[in-house]
């Protein structure tokens, strides 16, 4: 199994930055920005998608995509090459501490994937289907994602991690006997939330601002996901159950108290009001509207995950010789990617340009 610390890094095993921080900040300036993104709306069909791709750093992978066929699939896949390889080539260059950091904020794609699998598996979905929603850019690689979505069932699957000796097992093996009697995949999903909560903590112990800028990121993390689950237990009829077996710790601004306060909640507008003085207020404030209209929670998801996008862009503006600008450049460079990638699929499908335009996140 593939593992990022065992890449040969070009970098100096010590804490300067200068090195990798000029070459991130040269990769930077080749990302095609909002008024791409733009243009490329405005574009009639794929093949002019295909054209205009064809012109930017995209055009390697997108040509060796195109010989399979030029269908918005190929273009995707083209896409998140260019991602995967970008992170490895990023993770290549970063000295000792800065790799530890940024594999520890990685993680959590490896933990969507994990995820992706398991509910893939849950719901017997075909592997090409799987694999379709997954970006591996943290340890698990391409090659490791695409043996995964082979198993036959979760049972499988957890097996196979477990094999290969992923930490993420652990949580897993744990959480089965509860899935197997129950056929309840939050169990599972929880499990996993929690282990990545409590590694990640673990991972960004220590002094320093690179370490201390590191843990107020992944504090986001936390807190997005907190709320998110405080927003879907509102939705639910949880009784008497103990909400808290559902808190993460680590967040900087949710913790158990306000969390358990939320939950208790009547109704969304009330959530609203207690979290008005908290960094996350005017962000699910401004989508309350989108909310009444759409009943639908993937408003909130999308407006947090735009908060926590801003926040990564955000690391950038201090130390120019630290870890904020690459962890800066590795989320404007998925961003990029995944807005790219609803156009594509947008276009493909003849959706109106308004439309596909609600669905971006433009920083």
């Amino acid at each position: 199994m593939s593992d990022i610390a065992s890449l040969t890094r070009k970098a100096p095993s010590t804490k300067d930055y200068g090195y990798s921080n000029a070459r991130v900040r040269g990769m930077r300036s080749r990302l095609l920005g909002r008024t791409y993104v733009d243009q490329l709306l405005a574009a009639k069909d794929i093949a002019a998608i295909i054209q205009s791709l064809s012109q930017t750093e995209y055009a390697a992978d997108l040509e060796g995509e195109l010989l399979r066929g030029h269908t918005a699939a190929e273009i995707d896949e083209a896409l998140k090459r260019n991602t995967v390889r970008t992170f490895r080539k990023v993770l290549g260059l970063v000295n000792d501490e800065a790799h530890v950091l940024i594999t520890t904020l990685l993680g959590r794609w490896d933990l969507f994937n994990i995820k992706t699998l398991v509910r893939g598996k849950h719901m017997h979905v075909s592997p090409e289907e799987i694999l379709d929603g997954m970006l591996p850019v943290a340890q698990l690689s391409e090659v490791d994602v695409e043996e995964l979505a082979k198993a036959p069932d979760v049972r499988g699957l957890v097996d196979t991690l477990t094999t290969w000796g992923l930490p993420f097992a652990g949580p897993l093996r744990s959480s089965m006997g509860q899935y197997a009697r129950e056929g309840d995949l939050s169990a599972l999903e929880l499990a996993l939330d929690r282990y990545y909560a409590e590694w990640s903590s673990n991972r960004l112990t220590g002094r320093g601002v690179n370490r201390e800028l590191a843990r107020r990121f992944l504090g986001v993390q936390v807190d997005t996901n907190n709320l998110m689950t405080v927003l879907r237990l509102q939705k639910a009829d949880v009784g008497d159950e103990d909400v808290t077996k559902f808190f993460l710790p680590g967040g900087l601004s949710v913790g158990r108290d306000l969390f358990t306060q939320l939950v208790a909640l009547s109704d969304v507008d009330q959530v609203f009001e207690r979290l008005k003085y908290t960094p996350y207020g005017r962000t699910l404030e401004d989508v309350a509207m989108a909310y009444v209209e759409t009943n639908s929670i993937a408003v909130f998801e999308r407006a947090l995950e735009d908060f926590l996008t801003r926040r990564a862009l955000a690391s950038g503006a201090g130390d120019p010789l630290g870890v904020g600008i690459i962890i800066s450049y590795l989320w404007a460079k998925i961003n990029e990617v995944t807005n790219l990638r609803i156009v594509v699929k947008g276009v493909s499908v003849g959706m109106p340009e308004e439309r596909i335009r609600k669905e971006l996140i433009l920083v």
